[in-house]
């Protein structure tokens, strides 16, 4: 009796070591397959995706086999794995196992998207709305609305955004990309007005701001930031206009067409400089960390006006009347190929006229 009972035991334990072997056997072979691929296939993992339903789909695909045995795989080893969403990547060369450990790390295609120093709000929006990859929340949305959304509904967006290139994966939202490039704007204003010079004549980082997007439309050779910048708060100080194209531009909003008459100069508006003293009431751009810094390090000298040469660079004057036969001598006298600036980088082409 003792005997059949043992043997009875012995045989179950078999039976079972075998099963589990076959089970081992199965969740290897289905790990190792080559995933069936000719070219790169970009798995989307859309928010509420799960691992079963993403073998379940491959192998409708035809893309993998045995989804059955790769459910039980991560169920058995990854069922507290957090599941990314995003893209991902898959190669000929790789076996579902491959795949899995792209899920396990959180390997996702990172898309980029540049926001461009001297943009101004508007085009800012239109390359958000441009691109398929960004989810649009904020398209039917006034300015004012996306700043509310925002957190901040009291602040104009103007310049409010931190020029740079974010990395993001498909589906993030737009709002989420403002709410980065905000962020960034703030630690790099921050950053630069606890280094400031002394003597400035703004009355907070907001007005600093506002100073560096001028420098940032007005600065066609980077290495004249600094003295473009003294020469503007050298105006201030004085109590002179400032008399700054850009601003003028920016006040013209769409009705500007490239070219800037006197009947604009005098044209009222809260950013003419021809006719109001002090700082225009916001930022007119996107500044980068570098503008920001030289309105906040403006080089000392006794310069009070610039004229473009046409090639970019400026001349600069310490009277009126230098200033004057400089501006015979370069505006007045232009070449066919003049211009006060670089040639514009490239916009959304949706925006394609705005300054």
């Amino acid at each position: 009796m003792i005997r059949k009972l043992f043997f009875a035991l012995l045989g179950l334990v078999l039976l079972a070591a075998l099963s589990l072997g076959l089970v081992a056997w199965k969740l290897y072979a289905a790990l190792e397959q080559p995933l069936q691929l000719d070219n790169l296939y970009t798995l989307e993992v859309k928010t509420g995706d799960t691992p079963s339903g993403l073998f379940q789909r491959l192998e409708r695909e035809s893309v993998l086999k045995d989804a059955f045995w790769l459910r039980l795989y991560w169920r058995l080893n990854l069922s507290g794995q957090n599941l990314h969403g995003g893209e991902y990547r898959l190669l000929p060369s790789m076996t579902a196992r491959d795949m899995v450990g792209l899920w396990q790390r959180g390997e996702v295609v990172q898309h980029t998207l540049t926001l461009v120093e001297g943009w101004n709000f508007r085009q800012v929006r239109a390359a958000l709305k441009a691109s398929p990859l960004i989810e649009q929340t904020i398209s039917e949305l006034s300015d004012s609305q996306v700043m509310a959304e925002l957190g901040y509904a009291d602040l104009h967006p103007e310049g409010r955004f931190f020029p740079d290139t974010y990395s993001f994966t498909r589906g993030v939202t737009d709002i989420e990309l403002l709410r980065r490039a905000f962020a960034r704007l703030e630690s790099v204003l921050a950053e630069e007005w606890a280094g400031r010079s002394e003597g400035l004549p703004y009355k907070d980082p907001y007005q600093a701001l506002i100073m560096a997007s001028i420098i940032e439309k007005e600065t066609g050779v980077p290495e004249e930031r600094g003295e473009i910048a003294g020469v503007f708060v050298r105006r201030l100080a004085r109590g002179m206009l400032l008399q700054t194209d850009p601003t003028v531009i920016y006040g013209m909003g769409e009705s500007y067409r490239g070219r800037i008459t006197r009947a604009d100069l005098r044209r009222p508006t809260p950013y003419n400089t021809y006719t109001n003293a002090g700082l225009p009431p916001t930022p007119i751009a996107m500044v980068g960390r570098e503008a920001i810094h030289a309105a906040l390090h403006p080089l000392e000298g006794s310069s009070l006006y610039f004229v473009a040469r046409g090639d970019g660079s400026h001349v600069f004057s310490n009277t009126l009347a230098e200033h004057n036969r400089a501006v015979r001598e370069y505006q007045l006298k232009r070449r066919a190929d003049y211009r006060s600036s670089p040639a514009p980088r490239p916009a959304p082409a949706s925006s394609e006229n705005d300054q």
